[in-house]
C-alpha cells in the first residue's frame, strides 16, 4: 500500500486515497450500485438460512456485484427490497433520523374503526416505545377485512404488524410498493434490476438532512 508491503489484515485503508495493489496489480474500489428487488412472499432476507428456507439472494442475477440488503422484509411480506454496496447510503435509508417515507399496503382482519385509524395515524404505544405519526389511508373496507396504506418514517422490526395488533386487528397480507420516491412499477415479482443514476439521485434528495451529517454524499467518479 502506497509503495510498502502491508501484512496487517486489520489495517484500515481509504480506497479513494490510498494506492493499493496485490501482486503488483492495482486494486480499485467497486462501483457503488443500488438494486431493487420485487420480493415475493416465502423468501427470508438473509444470505443463508439455517432452516434451509429460500433466501432473497436466490433472486438476484448472477451479474450483480456483492450486495447487502438495506433493512429487511419478513418472510410473509412482499414488495420492494433494496440492495447496495454503498454502506453510507444504506445507513441513511434505514436511519429513522432521515425520515425517509416507506409505504405499505396492509389487508387487515375485520373492520378498522375510525378510532383505530386515528390511533394508527397519531402513534400507538409499542413495547419499544410510541410510534411516530403515520399517514394512513383506507383503500377498501368490508365486513371481513380492511385494506389500508400506511406511510412510515421509521422502520422498526415488524412495525406495521405490531401497530395493527396494538389496535386490535391483525395483518392478513402486507406489501411494500414504495421507498421514498422509488416505486416497484411494472417490475415483475421475483426479479431485480439496477437503479439508474437519476433514481439513486432522487433517493438521496428525499432524505431529511441530519444536523452535523447532512445527506449522504454521491460516490466519487473516477478521474
Amino acid at each position: 500500500m502506497n509503495g510498502r508491503v502491508v501484512r496487517d489484515p486489520d489495517l484500515r485503508v481509504r480506497p479513494d486515497v490510498d494506492r493499493i495493489a496485490c501482486d503488483g496489480a492495482p486494486l480499485r474500489p467497486a462501483a457503488k450500485e443500488v438494486w431493487m428487488l420485487h420480493k415475493p412472499v416465502g423468501y427470508v432476507t438473509t444470505r443463508a438460512d439455517e432452516l434451509g428456507r429460500a433466501t432473497v439472494y436466490a433472486l438476484l442475477p448472477d451479474a450483480a456485484p456483492w450486495l447487502a440488503p438495506v433493512g429487511r422484509l419478513d418472510r410473509d411480506t412482499s414488495g420492494m427490497l433494496l440492495f447496495t454496496n454503498d454502506s453510507e447510503l444504506a445507513n441513511a435509508i434505514t436511519d429513522p433520523a432521515t425520515k425517509l417515507p416507506k409505504t405499505y399496503v396492509a389487508r387487515c382482519a375485520g373492520v378498522l374503526t375510525d378510532a383505530a385509524l386515528r390511533l394508527l395515524a397519531g402513534g400507538v404505544e409499542l413495547a419499544d416505545g410510541p410510534t411516530r405519526p403515520a399517514k394512513v389511508t383506507v383503500l377498501e373496507r368490508s365486513a371481513a377485512d380492511t385494506t389500508i396504506t400506511v406511510v412510515l418514517t421509521e422502520g422498526r422490526n415488524r412495525q406495521v404488524r405490531r401497530m395493527l395488533e396494538a389496535v386490535g386487528s391483525a395483518v392478513l397480507t402486507l406489501h411494500r410498493p414504495r421507498i421514498g420516491p422509488l416505486a416497484l412499477g411494472s417490475l415483475p415479482v421475483g426479479t431485480a434490476r439496477r437503479l439508474a443514476d437519476h433514481e439513486v439521485a432522487a433517493l438521496r434528495a428525499a432524505f431529511t438532512p441530519v444536523p452535523g451529517r447532512g445527506r449522504p454524499r454521491p460516490p466519487r467518479r473516477a478521474a
